[in-house]
């Protein structure tokens, strides 16, 4: 029986330490039998040898539970706060990548007119599914949605982006795209009480999401809206997507954020959910790596890929890194609310963009970088391009994945700006960004509208992020 218990394990098992044929030899003798087997010639019992081979298969099993369920959706890596050269769209180094094509499904460029304050927005959209190499034909679980003309009135149109989470994070975000835009429409206050209409429409989003079939115990999505009502700006948000402002300084294009992030790290929200019993702690606080005393996790842009998150009190769930969603039921017994933050901005000359993205776009970039590149080009196809294409590369290099990328960009024409810009009322394109776009026409990439937007139904390749017309609207544009 002892034989027969060691010979289970092969000469080549790592546990086996090497030896010198004098050492096999003496301790074949010392123990008067052997099976053959280096573990038995080394006088290890076979209760010893399944002991050791138990705590292997458990580091290794605790190895593939923290993969799986210790982090639902990562936090924030480091940030770069420095420019870095930028492409227009993604190119193929054969590196990460291997030799396969990219394929980048956009929405073509969108107009709607402000007649009551005589301006243009001029818009477009571009959506990356992340590169998960685990599952390669997942979901993109980012979508969003740009409808003109809300309640037919020619000064109302709204932007927004879903960042989905969790196991069913798709159809949640799919959801509250739908739904939510739905409810802000007919809502008779939305003229005169913007705000108040925004967020009842998000908590009434909210109340029919866990109504709907969609098991959103453990799933759910953020959501960056911006309505704009004539010459103002009304965003709404919840979670951690972000919109952010280009705006001319006198000098230069400068970025003003038009959101504040969700997360631990803000004291507000960090002490609004410990009042309503969350544990805020770190993977590696909860696994017991670091002192779960000390409540203090530097900033968001130097988190070392391991944010503070919440946690039930005596539970390792839901583990969010934000503070605010619609869905996560189970998040919202310990503060996770889809009550929105709602800014105002009022529209001037000096402004001359505005930015919404999901924030697999903010991870490793800050938003004056985007607001950066985005000044670069005359046309928001262009600048949607460059930063996808620089958040995928910037992923790529700190991670073997990607997330979801998403982002709108709106360009506000006709106003008598002040800067550096041209007779369409942005800024002109650099000679810099001109020799990125003349280079990057030599790469080998795909950059394609979706086939959606001339054939009506489901898109060719459903795996991928594509961009559909509303059934509802002419002028709208779904994903």
């Amino acid at each position: 029986m002892i034989a027969s218990t060691c010979c289970l394990f092969p000469l080549t098992h790592p546990l086996s330490p090497s030896s010198s044929s004098s050492s096999s030899s003496s301790s074949s003798s010392s123990s008067g039998s052997s099976c053959g087997n280096p573990i038995c010639d080394h006088g290890l019992r076979p209760r010893q040898v399944l002991r050791r081979g138990r705590l292997l298969l458990l580091l290794l099993l605790l190895l593939v539970l923290r993969r799986l369920f210790g982090c639902r959706k990562r936090g924030r890596r480091r940030r770069r706060s420095r420019r870095r050269p930028c492409g227009v769209v993604l190119h193929n180094d054969g590196s990460l990548l291997g030799q396969r094509r990219q394929v980048l499904l956009g929405a073509p460029l969108g107009s709607a007119a402000v007649p009551s304050h005589h301006f243009r927005l001029v818009y477009s959209s571009l959506s990356q599914r992340g590169h998960y190499p685990e599952s390669p034909d997942r979901e993109n679980q980012d979508c969003l949605c740009i409808r003109t003309r809300l309640q037919d009135n020619p000064n109302l149109h709204f932007f927004g982006v879903f960042d989905g989470h969790g196991q069913f994070g798709a159809q949640c975000a799919a959801f509250v795209r739908d739904r939510l835009v739905d409810i802000l429409s007919a809502d008779t206050r939305l003229l005169d009480s913007p705000a108040e209409a925004y967020a009842s429409a998000f908590l009434a989003t909210n109340t029919e999401l866990h109504d709907s079939s969609i098991d959103d115990t453990m799933s759910g999505t953020t959501a960056i809206t911006v309505l704009v009502s004539g010459d103002t700006l009304y965003v709404a948000n919840v979670g951690d997507s972000r919109a952010v402002a280009g705006v001319w300084n006198g000098s230069a294009v400068v970025a003003e954020d038009l959101s504040c992030d969700q997360t631990p790290f803000r004291k507000d929200e960090y002490e609004r959910v410990k009042q309503c019993g969350a544990r805020v702690l770190s993977v590696d606080q909860v696994e017991g790596v670091k002192d779960p005393n000390i409540q203090h996790w530097g900033n968001e842009e130097n988190d070392d890929g391991d944010p503070p998150r919440l946690w039930v009190p005596n539970g390792m769930y839901p583990g969010t890194a934000f503070t605010r969603s619609v869905g996560d039921s189970t998040a919202e017994s310990i503060g996770v609310i889809a009550e929105p933050e709602v800014k105002v901005l009022k529209i001037a000359s000096h402004h001359l963009f505005f930015v919404i993205a999901s924030d697999g776009v903010f991870e490793f970039l800050s938003s004056q970088a985007v607001v950066d590149m985005v000044s670069k080009f005359e046309d928001p196809r262009d600048a949607c391009s460059a930063v996808v294409s620089e958040s995928y590369k910037n992923w790529l290099e700190h991670e073997s994945r990607t997330d979801d990328i998403t982002i709108i960009v709106v360009h506000i024409k006709d106003l008598s700006h002040s800067g550096p810009i041209g007779s369409n009322g942005i800024l002109q394109t650099s000679s810099k960004a001109s020799q990125v776009v003349e280079r990057v026409k030599d790469e080998k990439i795909v950059l394609r509208m979706s086939e959606a937007f001339h054939h009506p139904g489901s898109p060719k390749e459903p795996s991928s992020a594509c961009v559909a017309p509303s059934l509802t609207h002419p002028l709208s544009v779904e994903t």
